[in-house]
């Protein structure tokens, strides 16, 4: 999305000198040069490759694409030039041309196909207008079809590499080139991030681009910006960026203008560079790598993508997505499901946490995710004043840190999690500037603060949070609803339904998938995971030890997780000594989510002793189907959310808050084998047909559409495109 600040220098650039321009420029670029050491030329995370990427035809290492923007009358004149040059070479590239700013011969044309290279549009006009709003771009999208028909076109580039890749399925384009791996130099310096083609999907499916397009990025710093912008006299950053390009088995596609290329003797004029630096790169490519690269035309190396990978869902999508989350990525299931999954089909990721450990603040990068970690939190809260200072801190940092992300970023989606629901406003910037906002609730949190400190459901501080919760439901584009039961409280009192969309809280199969059992003591485990809040009932789950203990001696009680306030691990240890059980309860502390699987399938049951007359009546427990991925039968209170998923047959249910009939209900499952394996059979079943996996389509189409703009909202009538 093109700012009010760009806009209105394109609107002024006609007024502007031509080597003023270039002055501003030259001066601008000294420093973002500096700023952006780091990542320019060569973003390493860039070099990630794809999922089910089906590497280049006939083994070859790496692409190797020529592509040339020719923006007016100096560049229509001197293209033979350029092509006599690339003849001597032995080389093909893409001539974009504009359409709209004046006749191009047909002979060029005509003379571009002849050597093999193929033609290209180049907008509509080089005016830098294109995305200016959405009506007049599908008025022009549907002349830039003409065009395209009429030269035989396959491609598109923007000028000055404007792009907004949701509308440009209206070009009905092959694949478009209007974006750069790394570049902060240009005016929508939005990098994606990656050496390797990939696909924009159109869910909509309305338009002449039919389900979408290949989208190839240019991973060479153009000639302009090199030569005209940076004073570069050599091209070693070519060969440079060439090289790293080359050893990750990426493409190298270079954009290159014969508008600013001198084919003279004797020194280049100002705002020019010799041609002979481009023709060296070519003798360098040719000289060092020969053979190895797979020397393509745009639509040669779209065409492949398309045919190696003809199944939509094995493409691999590049939206820019921010997770926000008050929470320990790293143990956060639900976080993890959700941004992982997106890494995995090629999406970028970037996740805004807290840090719950002494690890440092900072960056570091999991599973295809970065993870930005801003803050610390202790979980010592004695106060809901206490908590909601750190709450409003975290609102304060995250959006701090989302917004310098997204003028780099260009995110289109932010998915914020919930608690707490304020967290929403740190996307404010993101989505000004065009982003859409998911509001995850993973907790309601009026009830949750009622229960966590005790409130009155009524009290004015409840009250409160309920406008709250109202306020960033209306702030977000879309809310995503944790359970079944909490969609008529939300639809009631927040958002309406067509906002709304529930995501259970399934287990992730990708890692829990089943594990083989290895502890072989003589040791009867029992385990709890999670966090130790009073509505989890994990007192109520030490006082049923005791009762449990005098008939299985051996039984112990494991806990991983933490905090609670009057469920500490102090405090539980504290209670299992007064109940002479002391040495019964372990606590292990928190360890990382990818730990869990193992240390699940290693216990012989598992519980969720949650309070029905608290939060947790209708907080579902993702712990269940993590016990039943491993094989391990839950025992689980008879809470209304519980009861609403499960029934006997799957689970082993108590009376909520019932010590005795607790310990009853673990006797039955520890004592009687066969019950103990119809649970064990009924579960696995159970999470085959409810994992993650059955919900995670939906998820992508629920980001991708909210990632396409819609033309249908401004009545804009869009033709059909030619022959299509």
């Amino acid at each position: 999305m093109l700012s009010l600040k760009t806009k209105a220098y394109y609107v002024l650039k006609p007024l502007v000198p031509q080597f003023l321009a270039v002055r501003l420029r030259r001066a601008i670029g000294k420093r973002k040069r500096i700023a952006n050491a780091a990542l320019w030329p060569i973003d390493e995370h860039a070099a990630a490759v794809p999922p089910n990427w089906p590497g280049w035809p006939d083994g070859k290492t790496f692409a190797f694409v020529l592509t040339h923007d020719i923006e007016g009358p100096k560049g229509v004149a001197q293209a033979p030039q350029l092509l006599a040059l690339e003849a001597r070479h032995g080389v093909r590239s893409s001539f974009n041309f504009v359409p709209g700013d004046g006749a191009i011969p047909a002979a060029l044309r005509q003379a571009v196909t002849d050597a093999g290279s193929e033609i290209g549009i180049h907008g509509l006009e080089h005016d830098g207008r294109l995305f200016f709003s959405k009506r007049d771009f599908a008025q022009k999208a549907a002349r830039i079809r003409e065009y395209m028909r009429d030269w035989g076109a396959s491609g598109f580039r923007a000028p000055f590499m404007h792009h907004r890749l949701s509308w440009q399925h209206q070009l009905g384009a092959e694949y478009d080139a209007s974006t750069f791996d790394t570049d902060p130099f240009e005016p929508q310096p939005d990098s994606v991030r990656t050496i390797f083609p990939f696909w924009v999907p159109n869910p909509a499916g309305n338009g002449p681009s039919g389900d979408g397009y290949v989208e190839l990025p240019y991973t060479l710093v153009q000639d302009s910006t090199l030569f005209r912008i940076l004073g570069e006299t050599d091209i070693e950053i070519w060969k440079k960026k060439l090289d790293w390009v080359a050893a990750h088995g990426g493409m190298a596609l270079l954009d290159t203008h014969p508008d600013y290329m001198y084919f003279g003797d004797g020194p280049a004029p100002d705002g020019m560079y010799p041609a002979r630096l481009y023709e060296e790169f070519l003798t360098y490519a040719k000289t060092k790598y020969g053979a190895t690269y797979w020397h393509a035309l745009p639509r040669e190396v779209a065409r492949h993508y398309k045919a190696s990978l003809p199944d939509l869902e094995t493409r691999n999508s590049r939206k820019r997505i921010c997770m926000v989350t008050h929470s320990n990525y790293e143990t956060d299931n639900r976080v993890r499901r959700y941004a992982e999954a997106l890494a995995g089909r090629g999406d970028l990721v970037d996740v805004i946490a807290i840090e719950t450990g002494d690890a440092p603040l900072g960056e570091k990068t999991i599973a295809g995710v970065r993870l930005i970690t801003v803050q610390r939190r202790v979980r010592n809260e004695k106060s809901q004043w206490t908590y909601a200072y750190r709450l409003l801190r975290f609102l304060a940092v995250s959006s701090m840190e989302l917004t310098r992300l997204h003028k780099t970023v260009r995110y289109d989606l932010v998915h914020v999690h919930n608690i707490p629901d304020f967290q929403v406003f740190s996307a404010w910037y993101a989505r000004l500037r065009g982003a859409k906002v998911i509001l995850d609730i993973h907790d309601i949190v009026p009830e949750l603060f009622s229960n966590k400190f005790q409130s009155r459901v009524n009290d004015w501080y409840v009250s409160a949070l309920k406008k709250i919760e109202k306020a960033s439901a209306t702030f977000a584009d879309h809310v995503i609803i944790a359970n079944h039961l909490w969609v008529e409280k939300i639809t009631s009192r927040s958002a309406p339904a067509s906002k709304c969309t529930v995501f259970i809280n399934h287990v992730d199969k990708g890692l829990f998938h089943r594990r083989t059992r290895t502890r072989n003591d003589d040791k009867t485990v029992i385990l709890f995971h999670g966090t130790f809040q009073w509505h989890q009932g994990l007192d109520i789950a030490v006082e049923a030890l005791s009762h449990l203990a005098k008939r299985i001696p051996n039984v112990e009680l494991h806990l991983y997780g933490g905090g609670g306030g009057a469920n500490s691990a102090e405090q539980l240890i504290a209670q299992a000594e007064r109940l002479g059980i002391g040495g019964k309860v372990k606590y292990h502390g928190s360890v990382p989510l990818h730990q869990i699987p193992e240390i699940v399938a290693n216990a012989d049951l598992g519980i969720v002793p949650k309070r029905a007359d608290s939060f947790g009546n209708e907080a579902y427990s993702t712990k269940i189907t993590e016990f039943l991925s491993q094989g391990v039968p839950a025992v689980v209170s008879r809470t209304k959310i519980d009861t609403y998923y499960f029934d006997d047959t799957t689970v082993q249910f108590f009376e909520s808050g019932n010590s005795q009939d607790m310990a009853e209900a673990m006797a039955a499952v520890l004592t009687n084998p066969q019950r103990r394996q119809d649970l064990i059979q009924a579960g696995l079943e159970y999470v085959d047909r409810n994992s993650w996996e059955t919900r995670k389509s939906a998820y992508f189409n629920l980001v991708d559409s909210l990632a396409v703009e819609q033309f249908s909202g401004e009545n804009v009538q869009i033709e059909p495109a030619p022959n299509s």
